[in-house]
């Protein structure tokens, strides 16, 4: 299975993710994170692929910096949508968009990227080792992932927090193939496992969401807003923070490889 198709609830997305305070907090750290994972990559325009990029909102911003990002997904409302914001932005002549799942996505590229987004998509992939290991093959050696992935130790969490043990016992079915809730919650130490396999090498670990979610009065989640995102900013790279966000920002390089003749 290529993973989840969002034609059908595109709309619903854009509205309850990216508009959303939970959207802001998510776009804060995961810029905070690019910020500091661009400056170890080489200081030249940047070949980099948003596998399942959706909207296209980070892929909008890198190639406003000057990047060559080619933005994939399996959805073509996804796809218009992407298209649409770069047009706005004006960037559209560093950006290229193609429908494809993203195991597929090597017969779309001409080289190695130097860089691989690949955000809130593995959660919904029923294979995700071999998702993993599409895109390792497109990465140059020395070249980044950064991955964010739905976990499901936060999944556990929140329902733990407002009460929902007879759901937590079932094992958290998704029950709802119209909803936002993801198919395949990941547990971390799995994604670590599969990542090292791979001999990738991470150096970094964020937790997004690491607050918001678990706030008994969900009036601060707007009204504190901007406390709310200082503390965010402030623990999501500590333990036991990292493990209880309800994503989890890996970035990970890939070794160069050494001519040993």
């Amino acid at each position: 299975m290529p993973g989840r198709n969002f034609d059908d609830i595109a709309e619903k997305f854009a509205r309850n993710i990216y508009g959303t305070t939970k959207g802001k907090i998510r776009e804060a750290v995961l810029w905070q994170d690019l910020t500091g994972l661009l400056a170890e990559l080489p200081s030249r325009p940047l070949r980099i692929l948003d596998a399942g990029g959706g909207e296209g909102k980070m892929a909008c911003e890198l190639a406003a910096l000057g990047h060559q990002v080619l933005l994939c997904d399996l959805s073509g409302e996804m796809i218009q949508r992407a298209r649409e914001a770069a047009q706005a932005k004006g960037v559209s002549h560093n950006m290229q968009f193609v429908q494809s799942a993203v195991q597929d996505i090597a017969q779309h590229l001409t080289e190695p990227v130097d860089l691989i987004l690949f955000h809130a998509v593995l959660e919904w992939v029923a294979q995700p080792q071999e998702a993993l290991a599409a895109l390792h093959a497109c990465l140059a050696p020395g070249g980044a992932l950064s991955l964010m992935f739905f976990n499901h130790h936060g999944l556990l969490m929140r329902h733990m927090v407002v009460g929902n043990f007879e759901y937590v016992n079932e094992g958290m079915p998704v029950k709802n193939k119209r909803s936002l809730a993801p198919d395949y919650p990941l547990i971390p130490a799995d994604v670590y496992r599969w990542l090292e396999q791979m001999g990738m090498t991470i150096r970094g670990k964020t937790g997004v969401r690491v607050f918001h979610d678990y706030l008994k009065n969900k009036q601060q989640q707007t009204e504190a807003f901007a406390d709310l995102l200082a503390l965010e900013q402030r623990y999501c790279r500590q333990e036991p923070f990292v493990s209880l966000g309800r994503y989890i920002h890996v970035m990970a390089h890939k070794p160069i490889v050494k001519d040993e003749s």
